[in-house]
């Protein structure tokens, strides 16, 4: 119940701080967001460009947890999956609240399920975002950045949505790590855990498949405990 309680406030909080207290909208926000999202960056910061493809980066790499994760909660987690990609972490605190504690996995992997648990997928979205970090580190205007940061409510909030992403992929992170059992290797959940961005994405690399023959041990072990 306390973890519902703060992450509901926590919700609540990061809404009315981007309503309330971030710097206002710029006039051109939908000119960038427009230009971002076709691929027409000329003149566009590249950090700004770098932020923004890996604000798409981070759905994916919940994706890769929360449909699996869903599986066992009363409450579906496509929808805010789905959502994160538009919003973020404004569609993924409310599940994050709702779940409840899910380290087994049972039944067949779906298609989607299967595509999303590929270590393939992982090192794609590994490498887009090192391609992505690189890019803006190397080519980006830190001065200009910083100034946008502090006049535009949409590179504001979407900073602290990036920030905000990489703190609370440890939430999901100790589960998905049971559900493969690979519960005992602590040092490993820290290092994926305390390193921004890559930590997760070298967790996708590194984690072991779900298969159907840990599925069914999983449920072995459970009739045992309950018998």
């Amino acid at each position: 119940m306390v973890k519902k309680i703060a992450f509901g406030v926590l919700w609540l909080g990061f809404i009315v701080y981007a309503f309330v207290f971030a710097p206002p909208d710029s006039p051109d926000t939908f000119e960038l967001i427009k230009n971002l999202s076709t691929g027409q960056w000329q003149g566009i910061n590249p950090l700004v460009i770098a932020l923004f493809n890996l604000m798409g980066i981070w759905p994916m790499i919940y994706s890769a947890v929360l449909f699996v994760d869903g599986r066992g909660q009363k409450i579906a987690a496509w929808p805010f999956a789905a959502a994160s990609f538009a919003v973020g972490a404004f569609a993924l605190l409310p599940y994050l609240a709702l779940r409840q504690p899910n380290p087994h996995f049972g039944g067949k992997k779906e298609s989607l399920v299967k595509q999303l648990d590929s270590r393939f997928t992982g090192i794609f979205l590994t490498l887009t975002a090192t391609v992505l970090v690189a890019y803006g580190l190397i080519a980006g205007d830190w001065s200009n950045f910083l100034q946008q940061w502090q006049t535009s409510r949409f590179i504001h909030v979407m900073s602290l949505d990036f920030c905000l992403l990489c703190l609370l992929f440890p939430v999901l992170l100790r589960d998905d790590m049971t559900r493969r059992n690979w519960q005992n290797q602590q040092q490993f959940f820290w290092l994926f855990a305390v390193i921004p961005l890559f930590g997760p994405l070298l967790y996708l690399c590194l984690r072991p498949p779900l298969t159907q023959t840990t599925s069914n041990l999983i449920s072995t072990q459970q009739q045992s405990v309950t018998s």
